[in-house]
């Protein structure tokens, strides 16, 4: 391999400053960054990503089996390199898969910009009080798999681009475009004013999603584990369900995105 590796022997070396702490940084934010984290997130990050990484830091031992994925490291980005005790004490904890990097957030798209931006047939995947990050990782993921062009966050929900959340999406939160719409009302007005159908994901719902014609321009609305969508929306919007057993009322919101974007795949 030609590139050029920096070894890290001091934790406290202020160019590996920005993977200090995970966990604790992760709760408080970290000024425009993030991590991405594991080999597979690191593949998505250096080819069909839309954001860009600052650096790339590995335990030695992952060097020899991840040549492939640092030809694809821009000359640019340093690639950092430590011992497995020394990696960890910089973390704070355990990093058993050894592949980091840092990516910056950069500006995020208005959502009237991201809508304005789609084609005439597009399938937008809109989230109300998200707060969960593996359920929000794992609609992304799904997103990705069935053709969502974009994704749509209210105020309420969590950052797809928290570490554990990228993680989850096997790396889609770096690829399937999104952007924060304010409160959901105002969310589900935009997206009725660029011509979307909103369809909002209830047990209740007054149709069988397999049911659904879908449209040029669709939107399914989904909101957080438990709560469900709050009624205002549910009264302002069709709604659609998942038909399931009379004895059991729900699934979890991931797995339910994953069925009824299935479905409106299959009729794209």
């Amino acid at each position: 391999m030609s590139r050029q590796l920096i070894e890290i022997t001091d934790p406290n070396d202020e160019r590996i400053a920005p993977y200090r702490n995970i966990r604790e940084r992760d709760l408080v934010g970290r000024q425009g960054l993030f991590i991405a984290e594991g080999r597979v997130v690191l593949n998505v990050l250096f080819s069909t990503s839309r954001f860009r990484a600052q650096s790339l830091f590995l335990r030695d031992n992952r060097v020899a089996g991840t040549s492939d994925l640092l030809e694809r490291v821009p000359p640019e980005v340093p690639i950092y390199v430590a011992g497995g005790e020394i990696m960890d004490e910089i973390a704070g904890f355990n990093i058993h898969r050894g592949i980091l990097a840092v990516g910056e957030k950069g500006d995020e798209p208005a959502a009237e910009a991201l809508l304005d931006s789609l084609p005439e047939k597009a399938l937008v995947v809109a989230l109300s009080a998200i707060a969960n990050h593996d359920n929000l990782g794992a609609i992304f993921r799904n997103a990705a798999a069935f053709g969502a062009d974009a994704v749509l966050l209210d105020s309420d929900c969590c950052d797809p681009l928290y570490r554990k959340a990228i993680r989850v999406s096997v790396g889609a939160a770096l690829k399937v475009p999104f952007a924060n719409a304010g409160k959901a009302q105002d969310m589900t007005a935009l997206l009725h004013s660029r011509g979307f159908e909103v369809l909002a994901m209830t047990p209740q719902g007054e149709k069988d999603v397999s049911e659904i014609a879908r449209t040029n321009r669709t939107a399914l609305l989904l909101g957080a584990e438990g709560p469900g969508l709050d009624a205002g929306l549910l009264e302002s919007w069709p709604t659609v369900r998942i038909s399931m057993r009379d004895d059991f009322d729900s699934l979890n919101v991931a797995t339910a995105s994953a069925i009824a974007l299935h479905h409106l795949w299959l009729k794209r």
